[in-house]
């Protein structure tokens, strides 16, 4: 233990956190115009003028809150006192209710105001508003609302809240307020009302996805501040960015994969990183996102993946719509639960392709007519196991790894149903199985 404990890398000269995703660096590369674009929509702040309503569009790992950020400072070292600007930003990924936003920017403006008590949670919706108007007033000059991942406010809540934040120049006496939105979903704005439409997008802009060559300069110039002179095999780099650049040019993506690579090595033991380590950190991220979105699926649509998954596994092909079915059904029989009807399973099938767990081809059966022919897309070993971890598949791993296989079938024959099993009852007339 000892040992362990006392390990000191060969690779690093410095701390790991250049390489982590919240980190912003003194200079954005490759988001200069970004950044001039930014600071000519919101620089009016500096003189006591209202800004327009901006939003900022892009995929994720385009260097948007980045970009926002370095914004922030470089408004905040010009502030005089006459002229206040004061930035308020939440994430609503975190806070997604609209009481939640406005006690949270009321409280972040307490933060700024001594003597000023909190808004407590109990009061009305309408009397927090009403507060974080008079907070505002008290602070004066220019508030600027920087709502990170403002589309899963509107998703989750609508955009009654956006409304009066857009409107509330209206309610307020001495200060002034625009809203700063970043956003992942460029059609987020489609499903708000009109009016909130129209106010909030008086400015936009989009930021483009990283092409390889600039994620290659933007970790170039994070290595250099991370690891040690030989300690990154020439290719490594290229790896990191022709992986990132592929998966929609997400810069987190690539620094991931940089000081995942780098872990990897370094828990070998090892004096440099190489390009057989970031696959093997390729392949490491991707698991992961597979056990996460696996987690998130609903009972029957676990059931699903994991027959699909096991009849791919023991015949190396694909199994069709009627023996996926089959399948669910007996291990619905055997865990002692109802299971759905075929039209509602046949939409979980789309939702596996979709989240790209499974692929579902059109398939022809001569004269039996054409279904999908539907194959495991994901790790099976790994993919089963993280289904085994509900509590409601915890008897399907022992049957497996006990290799009792009468389970589930791709014979046409439905095994024995438990002893004591009621039958659920037939599906509604028009409704077949």
């Amino acid at each position: 233990m000892e040992e362990l404990l006392s390990h000191r890398s060969r690779l690093y000269k410095g701390s790991l956190e250049p390489l982590q995703e919240y980190y912003v660096p003194s200079r954005l590369l490759h988001r200069e115009a970004e950044i001039a674009r930014v600071l000519v929509v919101l620089r009016s702040a500096l003189t006591g003028e209202v800004p327009s309503h901006l939003l900022v569009y892009g995929k994720i790992g385009t260097g948007k809150t980045a970009v926002i950020t370095q914004v922030q400072k470089e408004i905040s070292r010009r502030v005089v006192p006459e002229n206040p600007v004061t930035f308020l930003s939440v994430n609503c990924a975190n806070v997604d209710t609209n009481y939640a936003l406005l006690q949270t920017l009321g409280n972040q403006l307490v933060e700024t105001l001594p003597g000023q008590e909190p808004i407590p949670t109990g009061w009305s919706q309408d009397r927090v508003y009403r507060s974080l108007c008079t907070l505002a007033d008290e602070r004066g000059g220019i508030l600027l609302f920087v709502l990170d991942e403002i589309d899963k406010l509107v998703h989750n809540a609508g955009g009654d809240v956006l409304y009066s934040l857009a409107q509330m120049n209206r309610d307020l006496k001495k200060a002034r307020s625009a809203i700063v939105g970043i956003s992942n979903d460029l059609k987020f704005t489609e499903g708000l009302d009109a009016r909130v439409r129209s106010r909030l997008s008086q400015e936009s802009i989009i930021f483009p996805p990283y092409n390889q060559g600039q994620l290659r300069d933007i970790l170039r110039e994070r290595a250099r501040e991370v690891f040690q002179e030989e300690a990154l095999d020439p290719d490594v780099l290229d790896r990191c960015a022709f992986y990132a650049s592929q998966e929609s040019g997400d810069a987190r993506r690539a620094l991931a994969l940089l000081r995942l690579a780098a872990q990897i090595t370094d828990r070998a033991g090892g004096r440099q990183i190489r390009a057989e380590h970031v696959v093997l950190a390729k392949n490491t991220l991707e698991l992961d996102i597979i056990v996460e979105c696996v987690k998130t699926l609903s009972a029957h649509c676990k059931l699903l993946l994991w027959v699909t998954i096991s009849g791919y596994e023991r015949r190396r092909s694909g199994v069709t719509m009627g023996e996926a079915y089959k399948s669910y059904e007996s291990v619905c029989h055997q865990l002692g639960i109802a299971p759905l009807v075929a039209r509602t399973l046949a939409e979980y099938v789309s939702e596996l392709e979709t989240l790209g767990l499974v692929h579902a081809e059109i398939y022809s059966g001569g004269r039996r007519g054409r279904t999908r022919l539907i194959t495991s897309a994901v790790p099976s070993h790994e993919t089963l196991r993280a289904l085994e971890e509900d509590p409601l598949l915890k008897p399907l791993s022992q049957q497996r790894t006990s290799g009792q296989t009468s389970l589930f079938r791709f014979d046409g024959q439905d095994p024995p149903a438990p002893r004591g099993f009621i039958s659920p009852r037939p599906p509604p007339a028009g409704e077949t199985a």
